[in-house]
């Protein structure tokens, strides 16, 4: 595995000295999401052959892999000890990777929850713009030196440094799960997912969508029996497979091939007046919006940042308009910032986050 890391290093160093584009990429499966990068014919760095678990104790609850492991592989060997990535990350694909999980920094319907995937990663090995073989963080919770800088890995889609190698932290799997439906509007929905949130309930994810709302109840089997009596509601028969649905987004919802946007908002903002189907993820914080009527972009951003959040062109960017939501001037400065310590000949996957870095 030397050779490889010393082939990675030949590749950046060749790349950084000609100051040409680089494009790092895993399986492909989220080559969709985000800019398309200003990369040469040719100009790739495949991270699968630097693949395999480094390192992995069920009883610490950590696990560390090289970026290159299939993400389906991980996600087997902790199932075969009752165990998972509780941040659920979609796959989008057999092919999909662990490096470009992190890297995408995308996380399911359990989000809400359990948190995000930079919440997880515990440390990483990665290396710079310069050819540099560099680690941070560690396998073990309670160490915090470089904690942050391993988290900025998490959704730079490799802007920063090509990932080697992850520590992350895992969870059991709960004992029981049941999902429950109701029927009621998008207001209401809000309304009881926050009111729900709020209580001392075992709800680990919740979806509306199409005048149905869907919430996940995980934990010891009394426990959820319990809420289930206490919430009510049509107890819902094929519950997992609703889920993974939204996770990998082959639900009906994604299927349209319109414009898809995600605005990331408070969950307790009311309905958003936006034209087009929506559907509701993580407490009312996640709306994703089918855009049939190619909406103003400004429009849909306002709208989001009002709301305290965000919007990203997630898929389907026909007018290829700019995916992520434009930066203050303060946070663009922390952005150039950060490019130029990791990768100062800006060789890394140019452009992909925003078109200037």
């Amino acid at each position: 595995m030397q050779a490889i890391i010393e082939q990675y290093q030949d590749t950046i160093r060749t790349a950084a000295d000609n100051k040409s584009p680089l494009q790092i990429r895993g399986g492909g499966t989220k080559h969709f999401y985000g800019n398309a990068p200003a990369v040469q014919p040719g100009a790739f760095l495949d991270t699968t052959a630097y693949h395999g678990i480094v390192d992995y104790e069920p009883t610490e609850l950590v696990m560390t892999a090289r970026a290159g492991t299939r993400l389906a592989d991980v996600e087997a060997l902790l199932a075969q000890h009752g165990q998972m990535l509780a941040f659920e990350p979609p796959h989008f694909g057999a092919a999909a990777t662990l490096g470009g999980c992190v890297a995408a920094g995308l996380s399911g319907p359990r989000r809400a929850t359990a948190g995000a995937v930079r919440d997880f990663v515990l440390g990483l090995r990665l290396l710079d713009g310069t050819g540099k073989d560099l680690r941070f963080g560690g396998q073990v919770m309670k160490n915090v030196a470089g904690y942050d800088v391993s988290r900025l890995m998490a959704g730079a889609l490799g802007t920063l440094g090509v990932i080697l190698e992850v520590s992350l932290k895992v969870l059991p799997n709960p004992p029981a799960e049941m999902t429950l439906q109701f029927s009621m509007n998008e207001a209401a929905a809000i309304e009881q997912m926050n009111q729900w949130a709020g209580k001392p309930l075992p709800v680990s994810a919740t979806c509306h969508a199409g005048g149905e709302l869907f919430v996940r109840l995980s934990g010891a089997e009394s426990t959820v029996r319990a809420a289930r009596v206490k919430l009510g509601g049509e107890e819902m028969a094929d519950g997992e497979a609703f889920w993974q649905s939204l996770r990998e987004q082959t639900h009906g919802f994604f299927q349209s091939g319109q414009p898809l946007w995600r605005l990331s908002v408070r969950s307790t903002t009311a309905p958003l007046a936006l034209p087009g189907k929506q559907l509701l993820e993580w407490n009312g914080g996640l709306r994703w919006l089918l855009d049939g009527d190619n909406l103003d972009v400004e429009t849909i951003r306002k709208l989001a940042k009002d709301a305290g959040g965000h919007a990203t062109l997630f898929r389907n960017n026909i007018a290829r308009q700019a995916v992520f939501h434009p930066l203050e001037p303060a946070m663009m400065t922390i952005h150039r910032s950060l490019k130029q310590q990791f990768d100062p000949a800006g060789i890394f996957n140019r452009g992909r986050l925003y078109p200037d870095l």
